[in-house]
C-alpha cells in the first residue's frame, strides 16, 4: 500500500511538472527574430500559470501570469543581429528553443507568382539555383499551409511544424521570388534573413483583407453579409453551401441555351453545330473578338476514332480552362473543374468509346476577365495509354485546331457562385482570418506582395482595395511597416494595334498605391511570358524587390526603379515626357529605336508612335495625330516595349489620360 502511494505521488508530481505551455509554429528552434526591437512572444497555457522567458543573448527574464482565456505574451528587447541563441519558456517545466537567429523579417504575401516554389510547378528554371541553398543557413524560412476561415483565428499550422533552416530540401517547395529576395539582402545586409510565406494561388486581395477594413468599401457589404448570415459551425456553413451549389446549378442551367430540362442538348453527339462558330484552340477568348464577353460559351470538337482505340479507357487532356468547365464525351459528363488555372484532365470510360465519329463538348463558364481552353497545343490530346504486357504503344489523337463555338448565356444573366468560405480561397475576409491573423503581432521588418491578377477586371476597384488592405494589416500590426510590390509581368498575346487592357488598368492601379507612405513597387514588365502566367525569371523578381529594400529600407545610396512618368508636355504635333529615375540617361535595352509609345487626339483614337529619347525626357509623335493630346506606354496585356535607364531597370507602364478604361465600374 506504501509502495503504491509512493508511485501515485510520483506521478502526480510528473504530471504537475509536465509543460502545459502551448506555442504557435512561429516559435520553434530555428526561428528569426527582428533585431533590435520589442518583440512579442506568446502562447497559451494553463489558467492563472506563472510563465517565465529567458533569452540568451542577455540572460533577461521576462515574467507573466496566464489570463482567465489561457493565454500569456511578454515584449522581449533583441540586439543587433547575430546568433545563434537560445530562448528558454518555463511554465514549472522548460521549453527549449534552440539555434535562434536575430536579422531581419520579411512577410511575403500573395498568390501564385508568390507561391511558386524552387523546385515543381513543372519547371527546372531553379536547377543550379536549388544546388546553392546550402550556402545559406542563415536563411530561414517558414511557410503556412493553405488554410481559409470564415472566422478569425489564431491558431496556424506549417509546413515541417515551424521554422526551417536553408538548405537543398527545405528550400525545394518555398517561394522562389521570396528566396531571391531574402538571399539579395541576406548578401548585401550581412545578417540573418527570416522569411514567412503566406500566399495562396489564384486568390483575390479582399480574401486577405480584414473584415473591419472591407466594411469601409461598399463593394463588399453584401458579402460580408453573407458571411455574417452563415451558420457558426464549419458543418453548418458547408451544409448550408451544398444547397446553395445545388439550387446554383439548377439556375446556371436554366439560363444556358445548351441545357433543356436538365439535360445538355449542346453536348449530344447527334447535335447539329453546323452553324456555329469556328475558332482555333488552346486560344484565350479574346483574340476572337470576345474580349468583352463573359458568360457561357460552348466547345465542340468532333473526332474519328481508330478501331485500335475503341472500347479503351482514354485520358483527356485539355490544360487548363478560364475559368469553370463541365467536360462531355458522346453526351456524358466525364469530368467538371472550377478552378481557372488548373490543367483537365479526366478519364473517359471505355463503354464510351467507339470506333468513328466521337463529339467532345465543353461548357465554359467565363466568371471574368478572358477565358477559353488557354493552355499549350501539347496539352490538348486523346491519349490511349499503352496496356502493360502486350506490344501495343500508346496512342494520340491532337486536339489543337478548329473547335466549333457559341455564346449561350451572358454573365449578368447568371447569379453568383456561392462558395464555402472556409474551404474556398477566394471569399472576403477568409484568408485574412486564418493565414495573417494568427502572424499578429510577431514583429516584421516589412512586407513584399505579389499578387493582382485575380484582381485584374475590377482593376479601378483595386485602387482602393489594396491600399485598404496595406492600411489593414499596418493598423492590426500596430506600425507603418513597408510594402513593397511587384507589379504584374507581361502576359497573353500581343496585339497588332494599340488596345485597352485590363491588366495595364491593374498595373496602373498597384501603381498608384504608392502614393502611401513607406511603399514602393518593382516593375516586371519586361520578364514575362505569353503563354504562361507564372514567368520563370524569379531571380529579377526578387533582385528588383531588394533594390528597394536596401535603398527605402536600409538606407543605401543606389538605384532602385526604373524610370518613371513625371510629366509631360503638349508641344504642338508632338508631346514631351518627363521621367524620374533616370540615372545615367535613358536607353533602349536593345540598341534599337524606342517602341512602346501610342499617342491620341481629341478623338480619343491611339496610333503607334514614333519617340526619340531627348536628355531625361522621350518626345513622342505620329504623322496620323496632328494635334496629340494624350501618350500611353506600354499600355497593353503583353506590351512590347524597350525603354530603361543605365541601371538596366525597365520603364514603369503609364498613361497621361484618365479616360475610363474597361475595366471601370466592374465590381
Amino acid at each position: 500500500m506504501r509502495k503504491k502511494l509512493i508511485i501515485m505521488l510520483l506521478l502526480a508530481g510528473c504530471m504537475s511538472a509536465k509543460a502545459q505551455v502551448k506555442l504557435q509554429p512561429l516559435f520553434t528552434d530555428n526561428m528569426v527574430l527582428q533585431q533590435q526591437a520589442n518583440v512579442p512572444i506568446w502562447g497559451e497555457d494553463k489558467v492563472g500559470k506563472k510563465v517565465t522567458v529567458t533569452t540568451s543573448w542577455d540572460n533577461r527574464k521576462y515574467t507573466t501570469t496566464t489570463s482567465t482565456e489561457g493565454k500569456w505574451k511578454v515584449s522581449v528587447t533583441t540586439p543587433k543581429a547575430g546568433g545563434p541563441y537560445t530562448i528558454t519558456i518555463n511554465d514549472g517545466k522548460i521549453v527549449r528553443l534552440n539555434n535562434v537567429l536575430i536579422g531581419e523579417v520579411w512577410l511575403c504575401s500573395g498568390q501564385s507568382n508568390m507561391e511558386m516554389p524552387i523546385v515543381g510547378w513543372g519547371n527546372d528554371y531553379f536547377k543550379d539555383e536549388h544546388k546553392d541553398a546550402d550556402n545559406h543557413p542563415n536563411i530561414r524560412m517558414l511557410q503556412l499551409d493553405l488554410v481559409a476561415n470564415m472566422r478569425p483565428d489564431n491558431h496556424f499550422t506549417a509546413r515541417n511544424n515551424g521554422w526551417m533552416v536553408c538548405n537543398y530540401n527545405n528550400l525545394a517547395a518555398f517561394s522562389a521570388v521570396a528566396y531571391f529576395f531574402g538571399r539579395d539582402l541576406e548578401k548585401s545586409l550581412n545578417v540573418p534573413i527570416g522569411l514567412i510565406q503566406t500566399c495562396w494561388g489564384g486568390t483575390i486581395a479582399e480574401a486577405w483583407t480584414g473584415r473591419e477594413s472591407l466594411e469601409l468599401d461598399p463593394d463588399f457589404t453584401a458579402a460580408l453579409k453573407n458571411l455574417a448570415d452563415l451558420p457558426a459551425s464549419k458543418e453548418g456553413a458547408k451544409q448550408k453551401y451544398e444547397m446553395d451549389k445545388l439550387q446554383w446549378q439548377k439556375d446556371v442551367d436554366s439560363k444556358d441555351a445548351g441545357m433543356k430540362n436538365g439535360k445538355a442538348v449542346w453536348a449530344a453527339p447527334n447535335f447539329n453545330d453546323a452553324e456555329w462558330s469556328t475558332m482555333n484552340l488552346p486560344s484565350l477568348i479574346s483574340k476572337h473578338g470576345l474580349e468583352k464577353f463573359d458568360g457561357l460559351i460552348w466547345f465542340r470538337r468532333t473526332i474519328d476514332i481508330p478501331s485500335s482505340m475503341a472500347g479503351k479507357t482514354l485520358t483527356l487532356r485539355l490544360g487548363p480552362v478560364d475559368d469553370i468547365d463541365v467536360t462531355y464525351f458522346n453526351g456524358v459528363r466525364i469530368g467538371q473543374t472550377e478552378k481557372w488555372d488548373e490543367d483537365r484532365i479526366y478519364q473517359i470510360p471505355g463503354r464510351l468509346v467507339k470506333a468513328g465519329r466521337n463529339v467532345i463538348a465543353v461548357r465554359n463558364l467565363d466568371t471574368g476577365g478572358d477565358g477559353g481552353i488557354y493552355g499549350k497545343v501539347e496539352q490538348l490530346k486523346l491519349i490511349a495509354e499503352a496496356q502493360k504486357g502486350t506490344n501495343q504503344s500508346t496512342q494520340e489523337i491532337n486536339l489543337d485546331g478548329e473547335w466549333r463555338y457559341k455564346l449561350s448565356a451572358d454573365i449578368k444573366d447568371i447569379p453568383a457562385m456561392p462558395v464555402n468560405p472556409n474551404a474556398s480561397p477566394n471569399y472576403p475576409t477568409v484568408l485574412y482570418n486564418a493565414m495573417i491573423n494568427p502572424l499578429i503581432p510577431y514583429t516584421i521588418k516589412g512586407a513584399i506582395w505579389y499578387q493582382g491578377e485575380a484582381n485584374a477586371d475590377r482593376a479601378y476597384q483595386y485602387r482602393d482595395l489594396l491600399p485598404l488592405l496595406i492600411n489593414d494589416w499596418r493598423t492590426r500590426w500596430g506600425y507603418k511597416f513597408p510594402f513593397y510590390i511587384v507589379q504584374l509581368a507581361n502576359f497573353m498575346p500581343r496585339h497588332d494595334k494599340p488596345t485597352e487592357s485590363a491588366w495595364a488598368e491593374l498595373r496602373e492601379a498597384q501603381a498608384m498605391t504608392t502614393k502611401m507612405v513607406n511603399t514602393g513597387i518593382s516593375c516586371t514588365i519586361d520578364i514575362g511570358m505569353e503563354n504562361d502566367i507564372h514567368p520563370s525569371n524569379k531571380q529579377d523578381v526578387g533582385r528588383r524587390l531588394a533594390l528597394i529594400a536596401k535603398a527605402k529600407t536600409y538606407g543605401q545610396n543606389i538605384e532602385f526603379s526604373g524610370p518613371l512618368y513625371k510629366s509631360h508636355e503638349l508641344m504642338g504635333e508632338s508631346i514631351r515626357i518627363n521621367f524620374d529615375h533616370t540615372t545615367g540617361g535613358l536607353k533602349t535595352n536593345d540598341n534599337a529605336p524606342v517602341k512602346g509609345f501610342a499617342i491620341a487626339g481629341p478623338d480619343h483614337v491611339w496610333h503607334w508612335a514614333t519617340a526619340t529619347i531627348d536628355g531625361n525626357s522621350v518626345i513622342v509623335s505620329s504623322d496620323k495625330v496632328k494635334f496629340p493630346v494624350a501618350v500611353r506606354y506600354a499600355w497593353a496585356d503583353n506590351p512590347a516595349c524597350n525603354l530603361y535607364n543605365s541601371a538596366n531597370l525597365p520603364a514603369f507602364p503609364f498613361r497621361t489620360d484618365s479616360w475610363n478604361g474597361v475595366t471601370y465600374g466592374k465590381k
